[in-house]
């Protein structure tokens, strides 16, 4: 077909869509929500302002605020979901796996309807109950004291009351990870939106993105380096270069600068300290070195997943949930991009160009 346009691979540097919820600025190292920077946002602001923000709008005065946490709390209270939790298997090692199947079995229990077939605020009603479920299953259940969903989520998790430190450390961090551009999983949850189809669709076709290695699998690798580095990071990282090994927890598809987030999570680290942040901070200040020797063409930063890593495990966080608590904070972001693509009718269909062998000639059959 000749109208067919050629794009880079991977879609790379390609405008897909039109947004109004975040902008990443690689070259300046910035990116912000609903031009509100990302980073202040998490140093200033509770979880629930932040959501508010995505998929309302706007940053809420009191009365909305308040408002907003009795929607909150309407799903996490709802009768049904001990029911819910209980029916889907909980493996330790897999709480995507039951997050994608606890909203798939939610959807059929709400009769929940297609996107294109709702109002704006059933649609709204459906993005913040789907997301109100995810701490409770990517946690594994546990109870919890009726707290924010920060303090809700940290004590299932680690089974004790937070102290107002870790709250606010993980705050900090999930904040900064709501959204980022339009990266796989927030793509693919705007494809299927773009279908029209059920918010679970949408989110567990995002989380299933999400699972792949080579999107939100990076933080327990980055502390894995960390572990095997030891008292000598020079001589860990020297090696891991030498064999041509890429490190984790380094480098950026965006940013070409250093990543904002990984400034602020290193800010926050440092304030909760600790032997692991010491070695964080020496290994980070080593392996930026001998990168730049290693790259001199590219600058290669310490991105989120570094010091996210850090920070996760000075709240208490095993590190089997890393990607999952990563995903508890996309969801947000997921949901407010889910809210917007339904508002446009037309369905996202791109082509491919054919590679295969030949068609068989019909006639010699």
């Amino acid at each position: 077909m000749s109208d067919l346009i050629d794009v880079p691979r991977g879609l790379n540097g390609v405008v897909a869509a039109e947004t109004a919820i975040s902008d990443v600025n690689g070259e300046a190292g910035f990116y912000h929500y609903r031009g509100r920077s990302a980073t202040d946002l998490a140093r200033e602001r509770s979880f629930e302002d932040v959501w508010h923000l995505l998929v309302v709008g706007e940053l809420p005065d009191a009365d909305a605020a308040r408002a907003f946490a009795a929607r909150i709390e309407e799903t996490r209270s709802d009768p049904r979901m001990p029911e819910l939790l209980a029916a889907v298997p909980h493996h330790t090692e897999q709480p995507l796996a039951r997050l994608r199947a606890t909203w798939t079995l939610a959807a059929s229990v709400r009769r929940s309807g297609a996107l294109y077939d709702l109002g704006e605020e059933e649609r709204l009603d459906e993005a913040i109950a789907f997301a109100a479920m995810a701490p409770a299953v990517l946690a594994g259940g546990g109870s919890a004291s009726g707290g924010g969903v920060v303090a809700d989520y940290l004590e299932r998790v680690t089974g004790t009351v937070p102290d107002a430190a870790h709250e606010r450390a993980l705050t900090a961090y999930l904040i900064a990870a709501m959204d980022h551009g339009f990266n796989a999983s927030t793509f693919t949850a705007r494809v299927v939106a773009s279908t029209g189809a059920d918010m679970a669709s949408c989110l567990t076709g995002a989380v299933g993105a999400l699972s792949g290695p080579l999107h939100g699998g990076a933080p327990a690798r980055a502390l894995d380096s960390l572990d095997r580095a030891g008292a000598d990071p020079a001589g860990w990282i020297a090696a891991e270069l030498s064999a041509g090994r890429r490190l984790m927890g380094f480098g950026h598809a965006v940013y070409r600068t250093a990543d904002p987030r990984s400034e602020l999570l290193r800010e926050v680290a440092r304030g909760l300290g600790g032997d692991r942040v010491a070695q964080a901070l020496a290994f980070q200040e080593e392996a930026e070195r001998q990168l730049a020797q290693y790259r001199p063409d590219r600058p290669l930063h310490a991105n989120v997943e570094f010091y996210a890593a850090v920070v996760m495990e000075q709240c208490g966080i095993p590190r089997h949930l890393f990607t999952p608590t990563f995903a508890l904070a996309r969801t947000v972001g997921w949901t407010a991009h889910v809210l917007e693509q339904a508002r446009d009718p037309k369905i996202i269909r791109p082509s491919a160009r054919y590679v295969g062998p030949p068609p068989v000639d019909r006639a010699t059959v």
